[in-house]
């Protein structure tokens, strides 16, 4: 695996403009008190994703460099309990990228065939709002095929796990630069 990030051709099967059925999302939003360009800045660097996390899943970036185009693929260690493997490893998908707007990824695996994806998206969407930004964070499975419903039951954390995502992310955007 390579350490540097790669970008692969973005598939349709995710239009950034899609809506679905609201049983198949999950979003919140939050105002933090950091300027759209900082909180982007901290969601384009992966190796900041493991601070963000709500979960406590994530675990470092494998591909460090900072997120800046759609197909761009970044790799994260991550670890559950009830993985098979228990550390495993995520290679995302940046589908979109309107910088300092809005940003987002498919979480999928490395395979035989290349890149396989399980159908769940993340989603930010910043608005100015004063000296601050509004986040709208939005977890979508409605892509999520029925062989892997069958092991996994979505969405996989209550909200509050995207809550608190957004509360460490607005913390990172806040902090002054070091």
């Amino acid at each position: 695996m390579s350490a540097e990030n790669e970008t692969v051709p973005a598939d349709e099967t995710v239009p950034a403009d899609e809506t679905v059925p609201a049983d198949e999302t999950m979003t919140v939003t939050v105002t933090v008190d950091a300027p759209v360009e900082a909180v982007f800045a901290v969601l384009a660097d992966p190796a900041a994703h493991a601070a963000i996390d709500g979960t406590g899943w994530v675990r470092d970036a494998v591909d460090p460099a900072p997120l800046t185009a759609e197909g761009q693929v970044f790799r994260i260690n991550m670890f559950h309990s009830n993985h098979p493997d228990g550390d495993y490893l995520m290679a995302n998908q940046v589908y979109i990228l309107d910088a300092p707007r809005v940003i987002g990824w498919r979480p999928g695996q490395e395979g035989d065939a290349g890149l396989e994806f399980g159908g769940w998206t993340w989603r930010y969407d910043l608005t100015p709002v004063g000296s601050g930004t509004e986040v709208v964070l939005t977890y979508d499975w409605a892509q999520v095929p029925s062989q892997i419903r069958e092991f996994i039951s979505f969405p996989p954390f209550p909200a509050e796990h995207l809550t608190n995502s957004l509360r460490h992310l607005g913390e990172l955007a806040a902090a002054p630069a070091v």
